[in-house]
């Protein structure tokens, strides 16, 4: 049995111009092209979009996806593949709403819901923008660092991360200007404690990626309500993203003299 490419398309919740896409770079070509130029799939050609389509959910590039089901060998493989990768997002989504609801609960009660790092995965919360910015090998270094600490080694981590916190939250309330050299230092050592956390920019060393990286959490500290309780306020966190908007560049150099 064969279907065409529009039927595949709305099947599958994809668009013709995807598929003619897949096919041009060899990662989908069709079962067959009709003598009236239109695309026709079979059985075979629905189960491989049917991996791509999943292998591309989790966060994977074309070019991954490519290499892995070439790879493959047999459609039974492929098929306990799919299985296990279905588990896998199971099992996250899983933990994810334990989070969610570990939160939630917290907030009802007045506890404090930022001693869920002690148990959950350092990025779990931020999986899809650290995916999506970083790539999956980001967030499963840092993730695989995370857990592989004991909880003396968490607890001193997130004294420390205390310590930069309060650092911070210090200087913006001592009117401390973004510009200034102060606020540079900050910068330097937030960029040293980044450097510290395999899977990221400034751990493999890219600086290009590492003043993004930078930048990119200085936006996300002033926008996510919950960073900006934690950097004192909305004032607060907008003064940490402007002095790492400011800084970036020279943090990594001055970390490179270090």
């Amino acid at each position: 049995m064969e279907w065409t490419i529009h039927q595949v398309a709305v099947h599958a919740g994809v668009t013709s111009r995807t598929l003619r896409h897949y096919d041009a770079i060899g990662l989908l070509p069709p079962s067959r092209v009709g003598d009236n130029g239109y695309r026709y799939y079979d059985g075979a050609a629905l189960a491989r979009l049917q991996r791509v389509l999943l292998l591309r959910d989790l966060g994977l590039n074309l070019s991954v996806i490519a290499d892995v089901l070439d790879r493959e060998e047999g459609e039974e493989a492929a098929l306990a593949e799919h299985i296990a990768l279905l588990e896998d997002e199971r099992d996250r989504l899983d933990r994810r709403m334990e989070a969610v609801r570990h939160t939630l609960d917290a907030r009802r009660s007045g506890r404090d819901p930022s001693m869920r790092m002690m148990s959950e995965g350092f990025n779990d919360p931020y999986e899809e923008e650290v995916v999506a910015r970083w790539g999956e090998e980001a967030f499963r270094k840092s993730n695989a660092w995370w857990h592989g600490k004991s909880t003396r080694q968490r607890i001193e981590w997130k004294l420390e991360t205390d310590a930069l916190v309060a650092a911070w939250t210090a200087a913006w309330r001592d009117g401390v200007d973004p510009a200034s050299d102060r606020a540079r230092r900050l910068v330097a050592r937030h960029a040293e404690w980044l450097g510290r956390i395999p899977g990221t920019p400034a751990a493999d060393g890219d600086r290009e990626r590492s003043v993004d990286l930078l930048r990119c959490l200085g936006d996300m500290y002033a926008e996510d309500p919950s960073f900006a309780e934690t950097y004192g306020g909305p004032e607060g966190a907008a003064f940490v993203r402007d002095a790492l908007h400011a800084h970036a560049r020279d943090a990594f150099t001055a970390a490179d003299r270090a």
